[in-house]
């Protein structure tokens, strides 16, 4: 049996990246999965016809993961097209980098509105769905500089500090009825985002790895798909680094 047969996910900014990454593998394990992103364009389209070509179950819904409103009706439509939602992945980010002397209010405020504000948004539209059925693993993405922090990324290292403490607190409120929160706290991941970078700067990131390479998507994914699969029935309130041990 596949380790997420039969359950239903959500997963935000789910179009590309990691995001993506961790949506497929839960369709290859059995999951049906309803994935949000700010616009549901042809790569979302693209990624709804991979995700049910595992004989699972997928729609892409477009959602402005950092508006209250809008995330109380995507989550309404997916309970109603779905059923019930078993587990919840807050992936959905951005980054908006600069030191803090020369950080806007703007870019301060666009980074805590997607990264953190979105989490508590689709948190609170879930807690009522997982409570009644007294079941539900809520993963909330955060990052190794959540942890240790980064210069020239305050807005950034805040808002993943922000996803851990929220992920400890609600595992400590809803633990009761069965519903899980953990986090997780990737190190340097191979992505659109950081293949940006200079080849100087990411050699600079190896070495600072114990295992000496970036990790993948794919990575990041298998951990997740650990915290929504009862393989982890008696975890949370943890954060999970999956960072090549660049964080111990």
């Amino acid at each position: 049996m596949k380790l997420l047969e039969g359950k239903v996910a959500i997963v935000t900014g789910a179009a590309r990246g990691i995001g993506k990454a961790i949506a497929i593998k839960f369709a290859q394990e059995g999951a049906s999965v309803a994935f949000t992103d700010l616009v549901i364009d042809e790569n979302g389209l693209a990624t709804q016809k991979e995700l049910e070509s595992y004989g699972v179950k997928a729609k892409g819904y477009a959602s402005n993961a950092a508006n209250f409103e809008d995330t109380a009706r995507v989550v309404a439509e997916i309970k109603a097209d779905f059923g019930r939602v078993d587990i919840l992945v807050n992936n959905a980010g951005i980054t908006k980098d600069g030191l803090m002397m020369r950080m806007t209010e703007s870019q301060w405020d666009a980074v805590i509105n997607v990264n953190l504000k979105s989490a508590f948004n689709f948190i609170h539209a879930i807690t009522p769905i997982m409570m009644k059925q007294k079941a539900g693993s809520i993963i909330n993405m955060a990052s190794v500089v959540g942890v240790s922090g980064n210069a020239g990324q305050c807005n950034y290292s805040a808002s993943k500090a922000g996803m851990i403490g929220l992920a400890k607190s609600i595992a400590k409120e809803i633990g009761s009825r069965g519903v899980r929160a953990n986090a997780i706290a990737p190190g340097f991941i191979i992505t659109d985002m950081t293949a940006a970078l200079s080849d100087e700067v990411r050699e600079q990131w190896a070495k600072q790895i114990p295992l000496r390479r970036g990790g993948t998507a794919e990575d990041v994914a298998n951990v997740a798909t650990f915290l929504a699969s009862d393989l982890s029935s008696y975890v949370t309130g943890q954060v999970i680094h999956c960072c090549g041990g660049m964080n111990m």
